[in-house]
């Protein structure tokens, strides 16, 4: 009997990688078998990431750079290439977390600038590595993108989330959009929006607003990427998926 979700001899990127809930996507995969470019801004975090995971016998490299600079996306394709062969799983997860990435500020208080960081990091960047991955996958009629969102571009908030919200929402309009174009080549898209994650520090609400009474966990994000990047999910396409631990419900 076949392994589910085996992904061996498989190559993947994972973008901001080197720490929480990327690295807990990166781990899982290279456990199914995936051979893993760690993409991370700070490239120390992305070598001693990958060598703490080397050291577990899977097969990781690290791929610092700052996927908003022009060619990086580009760059990051090719060093795959040269090191493990095309890829064929993107995961387009940096995005610094809320708090942190984003200045809490309400509109009025925002300016352009704010604005376009956001677009840069969770609109454009997302848009420039799926057009660097995107023809090889093509050629060969396999491909899976998985883009990691937030639950804010959804539920509406007073906590000065505008700026950070409209770029999470304008990458899923792209999703869904793509994904019509690409399936008939064997590739599916698809987002996983994260609710309280244990990496934001809000472990004392999720236990109060979840169904399961807990912040989501690395793992737990990485247990969903394995399954939207497996053969298995071919029929799984041009979906938002909500992973917030029923803190909304259907």
């Amino acid at each position: 009997m076949n392994k589910l979700f085996d992904f061996s001899g498989r190559v993947a990127l994972v973008t901001g990688a080197g720490q929480g809930m990327g690295l807990g996507i990166v781990r899982a995969l290279a456990m199914q078998g995936a051979r893993v470019l760690l993409n991370d801004y700070h490239t120390d975090r992305a070598q001693a990431a990958a060598a703490a995971l080397r050291v577990q016998s899977l097969e990781v490299s690290a791929a610092p750079g700052d996927i908003t600079a022009a060619g990086v996306p580009e760059s990051l394709a090719a060093k795959a290439r040269e090191i493990y062969g095309e890829i064929d799983a993107l995961v387009n997860n940096a995005g610094v977390p809320i708090g942190m990435s984003t200045s809490l500020r309400t509109f009025e208080h925002l300016g352009s600038a704010d604005f376009e960081r956001q677009l840069d990091l969770n609109f454009r960047a997302v848009v420039n590595l799926c057009r660097a991955v995107l023809p090889a996958m093509r050629q060969r009629k396999f491909g899976r993108i998985v883009t990691i969102s937030s639950e804010s571009w959804r539920l509406g908030q007073s906590m000065g989330l505008t700026d950070y919200a409209a770029a999470k929402a304008a990458t899923i309009g792209f999703m869904r959009n793509l994904c019509k174009e690409v399936g008939p080549d064997g590739i599916t898209v698809n987002v996983l929006s994260l609710g309280a994650m244990n990496n934001y520090g809000y472990d004392d609400i999720a236990r109060k607003v979840t169904a399961v009474g807990r912040a989501g966990t690395p793992e737990d994000i990485g247990a969903a990427v394995a399954y939207l990047v497996a053969h298995e999910a071919s029929w799984m396409t041009g979906q938002m998926i909500p992973l917030n631990g029923g803190s909304t419900t259907c």
